[in-house]
């Protein structure tokens, strides 16, 4: 009885792991579509001029709020099926709590929301606030945490599979976090459509790792 419950039970495992893994591997295309959706149909929003976190504002915002909470904990929940699908291999334990803590961010990212800024949402004076609020600032550390652990996770994924002679995916791997860090980094010193390239890095990180999750998930 005892030699027949260990496969019993590492089936069982594999069996729960899917769904976790698809968790993951739907949390870009959800964030994408409802972010994007809005950008390009929302009065006054520019994202050259406004980081995507600015859809939280108006009458609107709750969707974009909803988008950040729902997505951080796909990210989160499924962090657990990754650290299923890496367990015993190079980056098998950081790579899942960095995308943890990347879900829990996102989290934090919707529940505070930063301030209307530079005529977004339609009728806010153009420009930047003299003032933030609290809540602002507090939404400006939620994304740096989750901005800083993508690219961690990512280059953490790149080194795991180069050392299993996987080039494919630890060359997306790598150009994930290498686009969020430059775009981030370009959006940080005020470089012209920083905001464009910041949404570009953001999402190009996020859709390596569901991309690589969607991989682990196949492999199972």
């Amino acid at each position: 009885m005892t030699t027949n419950s260990a496969p019993a039970t590492r089936s069982h495992t594999r069996t729960a792991t899917r769904p976790l893994l698809t968790c993951v591997v739907t949390a870009t295309p959800l964030w994408a579509a409802v972010a994007l959706s809005q950008a390009a149909l929302r009065e006054g929003f520019d994202i050259t001029r406004h980081p995507l976190s600015a859809l939280s504002n108006g009458s609107l915002g709750w969707l974009q709020i909803t988008d950040f909470l729902v997505v951080g904990a796909l990210l989160a929940v499924g962090a657990t099926g990754l650290r299923r699908a890496l367990l015993g291999t190079p980056g098998g334990t950081w790579a899942p709590r960095l995308v943890r803590v990347a879900g829990v961010g996102m989290i934090a990212a919707g529940v505070f929301v930063m301030d209307p800024a530079d005529g977004f949402p339609a009728g806010t004076p153009y420009g930047q606030p003299t003032t933030l609020t609290w809540h602002s600032y507090a939404h400006f550390a939620a994304g740096s945490v989750t901005f800083l652990s993508l690219i961690a996770a990512c280059f953490v994924l790149g080194r795991h599979f180069g050392r299993a002679g996987d080039r494919r995916y630890a060359l997306l791997s790598r150009v994930g976090g290498t686009a969020l860090l430059l775009g981030n980094g370009w959006a940080m010193g005020g470089g012209t459509a920083g905001t464009l390239t910041l949404a570009v890095g953001v999402i190009t990180a996020m859709l390596s790792i569901s991309l690589i999750a969607n991989h682990l998930r196949s492999a199972r």
